[in-house]
């Protein structure tokens, strides 16, 4: 809701302008009051997804214990965030929300993962992970309502408010028991340079490193040089794929609601995107997570998924901007989210199972990191550097669609390609120890020392 808030149009504003004759018109907002360009603008976005960059890998290990204090620094964050005095006191307040908010980003799915029946695992990650975009689209409404009646800085510090009960439950609760293997007692430093050097031994997430680093070079450079130099596995198409996604996921969050206003003159733009995206972010969430338990959850099953639906998605949003009338275009790009959206269930339990369990909140921190540094770091303040270059919010909205069918091409690469669910690797191995023990019980051989 906080992230929606920010990208909200009576929160976030809009830049003072100047006609060719000299009258000027006050900016609004965040980005009127310290008068921001877009580019700066954008770069506020990608401020929180620094922090919690950060953040990830570190509370992976230790967050199990330290939920209330991480919401903690979340919310003094947000408060900083109301009480910012220029564009560097913001960008660096909403990098400790990021921070903040790592403290519990790696343990919610594998939580999840434990804890539901086998054969309704994504269909809960898909309630989980609705959160998000519906938080999001509360966050455009209520940002739009609060910056319109009172100041923008109040919408931080109403938001500061509702998290208040959460970090007292943070601190009172029991810590998280999650999926492990008996390990000996070690300290919370020894624990985690050893999940560090386990997770650097899966070829999977060295790979993903590599071809996410071949992703950035594509954005800069050329789609087509490493699709024929490259020799691509799973982890290369997974994550150059998610990538591609989240590019485009991240700039439509934060500049979706200024680019309606600005094309379609919606005047209620914070209200029209919060409500559509509130509705087709629970329609499609809800809908990849129950279609592939339909289908069986297996990874190729779930790359069958993201393939078809982030397809189809992407040419809903792409036609939709073509549209000059605001109804047609809200329709179509309706139905493309409720297609995106479906991806956020697949594409979790891809991350979750092709690891062993002990190193599941270890990987999806990894791939966090991962995925928003090529991801949607970038793409607020390229987009927002874009817009300052062309001024056509149709053009720059287009631009950005079309790497939604990047991300649905190296998917569809992954249908085809060896997978190995590895959830119950560990157990297994555990019961063959144990089958292994019994059979030589059976076959009358004792333990040395025994008559």
């Amino acid at each position: 809701m906080e992230r929606g808030a920010m990208a909200s149009n009576g929160v976030n504003g809009s830049p003072k302008t100047c006609t060719a004759n000299g009258t000027c018109t006050a900016g609004t907002g965040i980005q009127g009051e310290f008068n921001l360009s877009n580019f700066e603008d954008g770069v506020l976005s990608s401020a929180f997804v620094v922090g919690l960059l950060i953040g990830c890998p570190i509370f992976a290990s230790l967050s199990k214990r330290l939920i209330g204090f991480g919401l903690s620094v979340w919310m003094l964050a947000v408060i900083g965030c109301g009480l910012s005095f220029s564009f560097w006191f913001i960008a660096i307040c909403r990098m400790v929300v990021g921070i903040g908010e790592a403290s519990f980003v790696s343990l919610a799915a594998p939580f999840i993962d434990d804890n539901a029946p086998a054969k309704q695992r994504t269909a809960w990650l898909g309630i989980f992970y609705m959160c998000i975009s519906t938080g999001y689209a509360i966050g455009y409404v209520y940002g739009g309502l609060v910056g319109d009646h009172l100041k923008w800085r109040y919408a931080f510090f109403g938001v500061a408010i509702l998290m208040f009960p959460f970090i007292i439950l943070g601190w009172i609760m029991k810590p998280l028991q999650l999926k492990e293997p008996e390990s000996p007692k070690m300290n919370q430093r020894s624990r985690f340079l050893k999940d560090m050097k386990d997770l650097l031994r899966e070829k999977t997430f060295i790979v993903s490193v590599l071809g996410i680093s071949f992703t950035l070079l594509l954005y800069l450079f050329t789609f087509l040089g490493y699709m024929f130099a490259c020799e691509l596995n799973l982890a290369f198409v997974f994550c150059t794929g998610y990538t591609a996604y989240n590019f485009v996921i991240g700039a439509y969050s934060y500049w979706g609601p200024k680019a309606g206003r600005n094309i379609y003159k919606m005047e209620n733009a914070d209200m029209i995107f919060g409500g559509v995206t509130i509705i087709c972010g629970i329609l499609g969430t809800l809908a990849g997570g129950f279609l592939l338990d339909y289908l069986t959850s297996t990874i190729r099953n779930a790359f069958k998924l993201l393939t078809g639906a982030v397809l189809a998605g992407a040419i809903f949003c792409f036609s939709a901007f073509c549209f000059k009338n605001m109804y047609g275009f809200l329709v179509f790009f309706g139905i493309g989210e409720v297609l995106v959206f479906a991806t956020q269930a697949p594409v979790n339990y891809v991350c979750l199972h092709c690891v062993k369990p002990s190193l599941r909140p270890l990987s999806m921190a990894i791939s966090t990191v991962a995925i928003h540094l090529f991801g949607d770091v970038p793409s607020s303040p390229l987009v927002g550097l874009l817009q300052d270059q062309i001024h056509s919010w149709r053009k720059t909205s287009l631009i950005l669609t079309s790497f939604l069918f990047l991300a649905a091409a190296f998917w569809f690469i992954g249908v085809f390609m060896k997978s190995v669910d590895r959830y119950n690797e560990e157990e297994s191995n555990e019961h063959a120890s144990e089958s292994g023990a019994a059979s030589d019980t059976r076959t009358g051989a004792l333990p040395e020392g025994k008559d």
